[in-house]
């Protein structure tokens, strides 16, 4: 049976005691670990109801009560932050994984199948991102109209053709390689030969690909958001706690600063997190010592 190679850094305990090594690698696996676990347990950790209003005591200080202060409506700010992360976390995790997904059969289709076909998927793929993102978003949260839905399709159909095009050119790589023309001449069909031999060598730079687009897309949530066209109130987002503290930024810094932290350290973390990946699968590409 001939067997593809495989650009896997080993087993899963192996990718992890590198990636415990690295130091930025570490400090970017602890910011993501803890975005996960604050978005998990959201309903556990906030001290109170994110949408509960108390006029009275709006745009406190932090204090032992409330920890991260209240916005203009007395709501507390913590619980919102962390509610607002489960937002972004979702939309992210659900939208990165179908672009993915879809980008990467596309990818493989486009890569082995015949020409005709190639240049169909490369003609959608360039019309689609020959449109500006945040313009793409604005006309169609415009027309169709804003909720967390809308901002999952603009994501999903403004980042499968990145996903498509690398998937394409590795494919087109792959397939010229001895272990897969071996195959073919055993006579194995297309879908064998991209299941079990051009897939796996794909997951390595996927994975490192999508573990660096999720903070971009988390972006993207919070810009629409921030600008009204995103998530509807009361749901918490860290958008809208970056809206509501702009217009009260005169009164009170901390609802400015509590939307806009997290979205800082989810991009470093995450990006920090991809660049120790792209060490582990594909050491040509180290960072400069």
């Amino acid at each position: 049976m001939v067997q593809s190679r495989s650009v896997s850094a080993g087993s899963g305990g192996t990718v992890l005691r590198r990636l415990l090594t690295d130091p930025l690698g570490c400090f970017g696996l602890v910011l993501v670990v803890a975005l996960v676990v604050a978005a998990i347990g959201a309903d556990w950790l906030s001290p109170w109801t994110p949408t509960a209003l108390n006029v009275r005591q709006r745009l406190l200080p932090p204090d032992m009560t409330h920890l991260l202060g209240t916005d203009h409506l007395g709501r507390d700010i913590l619980s919102r932050v962390l509610h607002g992360g489960r937002i972004a976390l979702y939309v992210s995790i659900v939208s990165v994984s179908a672009a993915l997904t879809l980008g990467c059969v596309l990818g493989m289709i486009a890569g082995y199948g015949p020409r005709w076909l190639e240049n169909a998927l490369i003609l959608v793929f360039d019309a689609v991102r020959s449109f500006p993102t945040v313009l793409f978003a604005l006309a169609v949260v415009t027309l169709v109209g804003p909720s967390l839905t809308t901002i999952m399709l603009i994501v999903v159909v403004t980042t499968t053709p990145i996903y498509g095009r690398i998937v394409r050119v590795q494919t087109l790589s792959l397939k010229a390689q001895e272990f897969v023309l071996a195959e073919r001449a055993m006579g194995a069909g297309p879908i064998r030969v991209l299941a079990h031999h051009v897939l796996p060598n794909l997951i390595g730079p996927l994975l490192i690909l999508a573990s660096m687009e999720v903070p971009v897309v988390i972006t993207i949530e919070s810009g629409l958001s921030f600008l009204g066209l995103g998530v509807r109130p009361p749901t918490p987002s860290w958008g809208s706690i970056l809206n509501d503290g702009y217009n009260f930024i005169r009164d009170t810094p901390w609802p400015v600063i509590a939307g806009g932290v997290p979205i800082v350290l989810t991009t470093l973390g995450f990006t920090f997190l991809g660049e120790a990946l792209r060490d582990i699968f594909d050491p040509r590409l180290q960072r400069e010592p």
